[in-house]
């Protein structure tokens, strides 16, 4: 008994130093967290206003037949290349042939009839200096002259009207391009105004992008852009700021910005999606950190840095900012570290394992 006493102050000490050591090993473990870290850096701050649209050709040419008739040629098919003045179609029909007949040979006769009134008012001109007709012989003759080259002029105007309606029977290619839509075949019967052809001029294209009201006033003509494509996703192409449409859209409150490309890619086609970031303030050498790194109390900025391996919230004054960095004015140095994600669940003194990241 006597030394079952003696041994049970000596075991209580044991218990009691066990139990103070897993408390303090708990608390410690409980207090030390794991933390992506990034060190703060210098670099070019690119602010640009982000926007989505399409390609589109600054030439297009919608081409309708301008009379009715059988088609009896066909010269160039969808897919294909047209030059400038290329017959893409002929249209049989013969009333405007007809007419055009019909207005030559009334420009025949009526030239023939001024032609004899010319040569009567020399003769009347004549046998009054003879004295042989009056005066008034005379001014009849010329006023017949000049009132049968009058009809003339008329005449030959109804001609070319003719020949220029026997025109119409051929469409051809206003300028070089594609052919976006041909669908005629030869013995198709069309109507005067329907669409039979559209051409596209591939050597001229645009990027129509949509743009938020309340970024127009931080673009001018001449800005820089980079687009991508859909179908190029890897690849980015530098463009210009070519027009501004000054028109807001009541619905979108969006308006109409123009880009125009400084080297297209090849294979571009009209309708293709693309996005546009227009840049409009560069700011070199500055202090950036990322946006996913700020957190906010109390209307003030913080991030928490890293100091001798515990956590420190640091008061920071932002600047500028783009999509994913922001600028620090104050508070931070260059070669800082902070947690690249400041979960709520930190808080001021907490040991950290750092886990590295990538410099930005």
């Amino acid at each position: 008994m006597k030394s079952l006493q003696k041994f049970l102050p000596k075991y209580s000490i044991a218990l009691a130093v066990l139990f103070i050591a897993t408390v303090f090993f708990l608390i410690t473990k409980g207090n030390t967290v794991d933390i992506v870290a990034g060190e703060v850096t210098n670099a070019e701050l690119v602010q640009a206003i982000y926007a989505t649209g399409f390609v589109e050709a600054d030439a297009v040419a919608n081409l309708s037949a301008e009379c009715s008739g059988t088609v009896r040629y066909v010269g160039v098919l969808e897919g294909q290349h047209v030059s400038a003045g290329q017959k893409i179609l002929q249209f049989d029909s013969p009333q405007p042939l007809l007419a055009v007949r019909e207005a030559r040979a009334a420009f025949a006769e009526q030239q023939a009839l001024a032609r004899d009134n010319r040569l009567r008012a020399a003769r009347k001109k004549n046998l009054f200096i003879e004295g042989a007709i009056s005066r008034q012989e005379l001014e009849d003759a010329e006023k017949n002259s000049i009132q049968s080259e009058k009809l003339l002029q008329q005449k030959a105007f109804q001609v070319k009207m003719r020949e220029d309606d026997l025109k119409k029977l051929t469409v051809t290619a206003p300028f070089s391009g594609i052919m976006t839509l041909q669908n005629i075949k030869e013995g198709d019967y069309v109507t005067s105004n329907t669409l039979v052809a559209r051409v596209v001029d591939t050597s001229r294209f645009m990027i129509s992008v949509e743009v938020d009201e309340l970024d127009i006033p931080r673009i001018s003509n001449g800005q820089s852009a980079t687009v991508a494509f859909d179908a190029y996703p890897e690849k980015r192409f530098s463009a210009l700021v070519s027009r501004i449409v000054p028109q807001t859209d009541r619905v979108t409150k969006t308006s109409r910005i123009y880009l125009t490309l400084v080297n297209p890619p090849a294979n571009i086609q009209a309708g293709m999606t693309a996005t546009a970031n227009i840049i409009y303030n560069i700011r070199p050498n500055a202090l950036l950190v990322r946006k996913s790194s700020v957190f906010e109390e109390n209307r003030k900025s913080y991030v928490w840095t890293i100091k001798q391996g515990r956590l420190k919230k640091q008061l920071i004054l932002q600047g500028d900012s783009d999509m994913t960095f922001v600028e620090v004015l104050q508070g931070l140095k260059k070669g800082d570290k902070i947690a690249l994600t400041p979960e709520k669940s930190l808080h001021e003194g907490m040991d950290v394992k750092i886990i590295p990241a990538r410099k930005f």
